[in-house]
């Protein structure tokens, strides 16, 4: 699994013009699946989310993690995070995962964080055409790949 995490003020995805959801203060993820992607990456990845400190504290140094600082998560499925562009100019995405076994491991992934932060998460839809729309704050960006926990 590869994620690109984003420290957001608030964000939102829309899908045919309409808002599905929205949040303030908190994390917006894209999340990438690949076809040896299982359970135990789930377990580690939303683990690690969680615990990121990414949020400022009283003195305004990054010491706070999601949980601290009460924000909130919105993820949506990037299946174009798997690209492979080691050959000519158009990206090549045979590392992502077909729907029968991404679509099930998002909703466990989105499941997972949902435990662990104690409250929903926000999400797109799974392969639809959708907007996404965030104010960045920071900008603080994380990338991390479940294929690199070393």
């Amino acid at each position: 699994m590869r994620v690109v995490i984003q420290r957001v003020k608030k964000a939102s995805v829309s899908i045919e013009g309409s808002i599905k959801s929205a949040i303030n203060k908190g994390m917006m993820i894209l999340v990438g699946i690949e076809e040896q992607d299982n359970d135990e990456d789930i377990q580690w990845l939303s683990k690690k989310i969680i615990n990121l400190r990414i949020f400022p504290d009283e003195n305004d140094v990054m010491n706070r993690n999601i949980l601290e600082s009460g924000g909130d998560i919105l993820v949506i499925s990037q299946f174009t995070l798997m690209a492979s562009t080691k050959k000519g100019n158009r990206p090549s995405y045979i590392r992502a995962a077909k729907p029968e076994i991404s679509i099930p491991l998002y909703e466990n992934f989105c499941a997972e964080l949902t435990s662990l932060l104690q409250k929903p998460v926000s999400t797109g839809v799974f392969g639809a055409d959708m907007t996404v729309e965030l104010i960045n704050d920071g900008p603080v960006t994380i990338c991390i790949d479940t294929k690199n926990k070393e």
